[in-house]
């Protein structure tokens, strides 16, 4: 086996590279790793001499990766995977742990079963920090890929080269303002449902992704009038307007009690999500990963 380069490589400057990589700007790096601003510096610096590259290009934004450090990323998305599989034990205790624990997810996930996740987890491993990662434009998928999150909450299409379980089968409601058309309805029909505007939330790329490509499969498409980054901030907005929020029941009977809002199930074709929790397949056998996706998964269910 050659390590050629590996000998000559100071293999500490692994995780100040990750971070740099991932955050794109030193402070925010060396406080993911606990670091100083002044010792990611240097960390930076010494990295610069050992790749011959420097890594992090100032533009008028703030920072891109250069060439070489995009090309060490892509490798890394496979690579901190398998040296963490190597190098945890082979046992866990979960009340010896200190290491934190990620979990990514939209503001749905966070608000709904986020306080049940942390309370079962910090009650078996107390010495362990709970961390919820939002939504980044690159996807909860690409955060596992690199290792930046032990797994992730999610609905809809899962990719292939990633593990899955299903947790729930979540129910879409249609949310509108106490004057709508459809506030008396028992029920709206696709075409009734086609015809509103519509409040989406940008879960990916502008859409609902187990709403609007289901709608796409079947050749349609709502109107999309208002888009909003959060679930949250759907309800302030529909009173006194016409227009219609679909959103996940789990979260939406937790904010509607005492409002003027009304609810009515979504139409058929786009009435439930699948939502599942998410990892690296190099995990899979990993036991302090088996135990959290057991808290992950008990807390969900027992939410119903």
């Amino acid at each position: 086996m050659l390590t050629t380069h590996t000998e000559r490589a100071d293999l500490n400057l692994l995780t100040p590279l990750v971070a740099l990589l991932e955050e794109r700007q030193v402070s925010r790096a060396a406080s993911r790793v606990g670091l100083s601003q002044p010792a990611m510096s240097r960390a930076l610096q010494r990295l610069r001499r050992l790749l011959d590259d420097p890594l992090l290009v100032r533009d008028p934004e703030g920072f891109r990766l250069s060439a070489r450090a995009e090309d060490i990323h892509r490798q890394l998305a496979t690579l901190i995977p398998l040296l963490e599989n190597l190098l945890s034990p082979a046992e866990f205790d979960p009340r010896a742990s200190t290491q934190p624990v990620n979990v990514a997810g939209s503001d749905y996930a966070v608000h709904t079963y986020g306080p049940a996740i942390a309370r079962l987890i910090r009650s078996q491993s107390p010495d362990t920090a709970v961390r919820f990662r939002s939504w980044r434009p690159d996807g909860i998928e690409d955060q596992i890929r690199r290792g930046a999150v032990d797994l992730g909450l999610y609905g809809g299409h899962t990719p292939d080269d990633l593990n899955a379980t299903q947790l729930i089968t979540e129910q879409f409601k249609c949310v509108v303002s106490e004057g709508h058309p459809l506030a008396t309805r028992g029920s709206v029909t696709l075409e009734d449902y086609l015809e509103c505007s519509h409040m989406v939330v940008d879960v990916a790329d502008g859409k609902q992704p187990d709403i609007d490509y289901r709608l796409a499969e079947l050749g349609r498409a709502r109107r999309a009038v208002v888009t909003v980054p959060y679930h949250t901030a759907t309800l302030p907005m529909l009173h006194g307007t016409d227009l219609v929020a679909t959103l996940p029941g789990r979260f939406i009977d937790a904010w509607i009690a005492g409002s003027e809002l009304r609810l009515l199930p979504a139409p058929v074709e786009i009435a439930t999500m699948p939502y599942r929790m998410i990892w690296h397949p190099a995990f899979e056998l990993d036991r302090r990963h088996q135990w959290l996706r057991e808290c992950v998964r008990r807390a969900v269910i027992d939410h119903e």
